[in-house]
């Protein structure tokens, strides 16, 4: 109803219903991040080094309830995720992992998420300001500039699926093929096994259960990501211009962020720009209802050029996988895709091996001072 609404009234075009539904969604994503703490490096990083892991659990339940809601939109032909660009049949296999590794590698250098990263934009943080612009910046270069051919060189490994009889790299396409079975029902089967398992896991955890912020977190940007979905392709679908349907995603925006900013007059508000700006304000509104909002600095010059090179990381390595931990670890793999899952796979690999090597080095710095 409100979709034929906005057409048949002819005061929103599709372009202006698909930019607020952005910032809507960004809004309520950075506000939620920030009041609930949720970060999928501070989750890896508490699990390693803590062996806490309540927010990696949010961060499960978010995808499980991102892949009930895709999958559904999938099935009742509501949103035709199948042609997005993770559905691909040709899988940059290379790419995924080493991005993926990179990602992870650089998020906790620099440290948070690219989701979490924006958020303490929005909550007065200026060495996240910093983190942001190396990372839009570096994102940029690598996706158009001058690490273009880097990235693409990489991007020649790959597996075309199709060449297999494949129409798509999603489990339940590759399921249906091996099994003989019909699409929808692998992909009620599939996402069902999925999603069931993943939510035991989280739920059977005392500490998760008893802690309703890290529930909150979870179920909320689960369903956040169905509506980026439900927004760009039934919301703001045009039939006389049909884009590929997308959802929620920061290293590519972050860029163009930056770039819509240089050149607002000639440049378009694209979803992903309408998400970062929403996240912002949504992150400020929250800090400041909390009366959380601290203008913070770095530490000393070492804190600021790990920062630094952390984000570059995070940009070079974001892009080459097609996401972050929000594009690949959220969106993606809320597809079902193989490379997301890839992708995803080396982003943990990477923030693992980077958070040990972090508490290495903290220890023999300790060791050094005899303490």
């Amino acid at each position: 109803m409100l979709r034929r609404f906005c057409f048949e009234c002819g005061f929103m075009s599709s372009a202006i219903i698909l930019a607020l539904s952005g910032f809507v969604i960004g809004v309520l994503f950075g506000a939620v991040v920030q009041r609930t703490n949720f970060c999928s490096m501070g989750a890896i990083s508490d699990a390693v080094a803590l062996g806490d892991r309540r927010r990696l659990r949010a961060w499960l339940l978010a995808i499980a309830v991102a892949i009930v809601g895709t999958q559904a939109l999938l099935l009742t032909g509501l949103v035709d995720v199948g042609k997005s660009f993770y559905l691909a049949p040709r899988v940059a296999w290379i790419a995924m992992l080493l991005g993926g590794l990179l990602f992870g590698f650089g998020m906790v250098l620099a440290g948070g998420c690219a989701s979490r990263t924006v958020v303490r934009v929005g909550a007065g943080s200026l060495k996240s300001f910093i983190v942001f612009i190396v990372m839009g910046v570096v994102g940029y270069m690598t996706a158009r500039g001058l690490l273009y051919y880097a990235r693409t060189t990489v991007e020649v490994a790959g597996t075309d699926l199709a060449k297999l009889g494949l129409p798509s790299q999603g489990l339940p396409a590759i399921a249906a093929s091996l099994l003989g079975i019909e699409l929808a029902v692998a992909i009620g089967v599939v996402s069902a096994l999925i999603a069931g398992a993943i939510i035991a896991w989280c739920v059977r955890d005392r500490a998760f259960r008893a802690s309703a912020r890290d529930i909150a977190a979870g179920l909320l940007l689960g369903l956040l990501v169905t509506a980026g979905w439900a927004a760009s392709g039934w919301l703001a679908a045009d039939e006389f211009d049909p884009q590929p349907p997308v959802s929620l995603t920061l290293i590519g925006p972050a860029g163009d962020t930056l770039q819509y900013l240089m050149t607002f007059t000639g440049a378009k508000l694209s979803f992903g720009v309408a998400v970062v700006f929403g996240i912002l304000v949504g992150a400020f509104a929250a800090a400041v209802a909390s009366r959380t909002f601290r203008i913070e600095m770095f530490a000393d010059r070492a804190d600021m050029l790990r920062h630094m090179g952390g984000a570059a990381l995070m940009g070079f390595g974001g892009v080459m996988a097609a996401g972050c931990t929000v594009g690949q670890g959220l969106t993606g793999v809320a597809t079902l895709a193989v490379g997301s899952l890839l992708a995803f796979g080396g982003i943990v690999t990477g923030a693992v091996f980077s958070v040990k090597l972090l508490v290495w080095r903290m220890e023999r710095a300790a060791l050094d001072r005899g303490i």
